[in-house]
């Protein structure tokens, strides 16, 4: 789990500022590198569904995706105009955003109790991630424009990773031998939970939410580095120490507040991070700066983490890996792309005469205005039934 997030965090955080200062791209072209998270998790649920429920173990094609990974991301480290990098990219997030599912199915799979024994397994992927951006902020490599180090490091670290991977527990395919039906093979037999009211709008809200979502990692980076933060990455690390303490604290919480309130509280902290976005600077109000960094974890843990823990408990035995698939298509997927189509010109209308930098204030009100929305909606039609079946 360290190792995954890690991988993840050293070249993701930063990428926006790589485009735009060292490859000079556009922010619609920004937009489209992070489409390739999206257009990775359309294809994650295939990709579990077809493998890793029916024919080969979960940590087996962890290991074959991180060690793929590892060239595609040496190449794109090397690219020096955006139409070299952009294939690479996609190429890496369609093969890396299915070992997300991968990591939490090897997980879940391993514990009797997962909304006990999964946050603090899971904390070691938020430390990887803070530990990512020390390193970049420690070493400089956004103010020297060394930024292409970020990519190499994950080649290196997502090789590493792909051997270390077949020595994980074994977690053999639930469905093999099995009869197959083609929404079988597919794992689209996962969409059954669609079936049930909650989940349902839960999903869709899931999808709506990473509207706004992806206005935060495809831009925070480039704006806190505009607006003069100094190791803008390091400073970004704080809200995964924000996300690794409400990690330990999520059993205490999920217990006493449920999955609607743990939810409810999540959408809440992102209006309030792009409020804070839209009205901080770094002389007077740097404080809300780094407090719109520092909600990052109640962000994070209470929404997606509380969505996968939903998830699970509603997927059947059979049906884990792709549950976990399903709800990975509808974030990072579906709401992701969308959000990723929206910023970049969204970025790039609000631009300022003369290369002066943009109207932050005007961008990041967007966002908050999206997530209040949607908030709204989540309170007044989400119904929680704690008692609900899985399915079957």
């Amino acid at each position: 789990m360290f190792l995954e997030f890690f991988i993840w965090g050293i070249w993701f955080v930063t990428m926006g500022t790589h485009l735009l200062t060292n490859l000079h791209t556009s922010g619609q072209e920004v937009g489209l590198a992070f489409l390739s998270q999206s257009i990775g998790a359309i294809a994650a649920p295939f990709i579990v569904g077809l493998i890793a429920d029916r024919f080969f173990s979960a940590q087996k094609i962890l290991g074959v995706l991180h060690l793929t990974g590892a060239v595609l991301m040496w190449f794109a480290s090397v690219a020096n105009s955006f139409e070299a990098f952009f294939p690479m990219i996609l190429m890496y997030m369609i093969l890396f955003m299915p070992t997300l599912a991968l990591v939490n199915s090897i997980s879940f799979r391993q514990m009797k109790d997962p909304s006990k024994e999964f946050p603090p397994i899971r904390t070691m992927g938020t430390l990887g991630w803070i530990i990512a951006g020390l390193l970049i902020g420690k070493l400089a490599w956004e103010q020297s424009g060394e930024l292409a180090l970020t990519f190499r490091t994950a080649a290196i670290v997502s090789a590493f990773l792909g051997l270390f991977s077949f020595s994980l527990p074994d977690t053999p395919p639930m469905k093999k031998g099995q009869k197959t039906s083609v929404g079988d093979i597919l794992g689209t037999d996962a969409i059954k939970l669609l079936a049930k009211p909650s989940y349902r709008l839960f999903f869709i809200a899931s999808i709506a939410i990473c509207v706004p979502l992806s206005f935060y990692y495809n831009f925070t980076n480039p704006f806190l580095n505009e607006i003069g933060m100094e190791s803008a990455a390091g400073k970004q690390s704080l809200g995964q120490v924000s996300e690794l303490l409400f990690m330990v604290l999520m059993p205490l919480f999920f217990v006493r507040l449920g999955v609607k309130k743990m939810l409810a509280l999540g959408m809440l902290a992102w209006v309030l991070r792009y409020i804070f976005f839209a009205y901080g600077n770094v002389e007077s109000n740097y404080w809300m700066l780094i407090a719109g960094i520092l909600l990052h974890g109640i962000c994070y843990d209470f929404f997606f983490v509380t969505g996968q823990i939903y998830t699970d408990r509603l997927a059947g035995e059979r049906f884990k890996s792709a549950a976990q698939g399903l709800i990975t298509l509808g974030t990072y997927g579906i709401g992701m792309l969308i959000g990723s189509l929206l910023s970049g010109p969204i970025v790039d209308n609000r631009a300022l005469p003369g290369g002066a930098g943009h109207d932050w204030q005007a961008i990041w009100l967007i966002p908050a205005t999206i997530a209040a929305i949607v908030l709204v909606l989540f309170l007044l039609l989400f119904k929680e039934n704690k008692n609900e079946k899985a399915i079957s």
